[in-house]
């Protein structure tokens, strides 16, 4: 089972940038612990972080050839970019999207996500577990439709 794991615009300045919000934990800090996890589940986990939309949506169309699924943090891509949600229609895989924060209760626009529609399933909220939530529902979901 390949699963990648897409951070999008400015995760790669996590542990700076609003720990009061996203924490004080790394990108890097992230991808080990979910890697570790991975490996503890059999999995072979890849990681991907853009602050570019069109790279994103060229990776997400270059998994269906490698990955059985996705767990993306599509970042402020969530509430503008409906090529990312149509890059995830077309590429068919499931996907689970991920947010740190809690994107329901901060500012209007954020709750909003063009993405949600297309998802497997949605976390937020839950700090970096979020990643790992959504991991391991994919994982579950993977293991039962196989």
């Amino acid at each position: 089972m390949k699963i990648l794991i897409i951070h999008g615009p400015n995760l790669n300045m996590l542990g700076k940038r609003e720990p009061d919000i996203y924490g004080a934990t790394t990108l890097q800090e992230i991808n080990n612990s979910l890697a570790e996890k991975a490996e503890e589940w059999g999995v072979d986990i890849s990681f991907f972080q853009s602050n570019s939309e069109g790279e994103i949506v060229s990776t997400i169309q270059e998994s269906m050839s490698n990955s059985d699924g996705i767990v993306i943090n599509p970042g402020a891509y969530t509430h503008t970019s409906v090529a990312i949600r149509d890059a995830i229609l077309s590429c068919g895989l499931p996907v689970v999207e991920v947010h740190i924060s809690n994107v329901h209760k901060r500012e209007d626009f954020r709750q909003k996500s063009f993405i949600s529609g297309v998802a497997l399933g949605v976390i937020s909220g839950f700090g970096i577990n979020s990643y790992f939530l959504g991991l391991s529902g994919l994982v579950d979901y993977l293991k039962e439709k196989s």
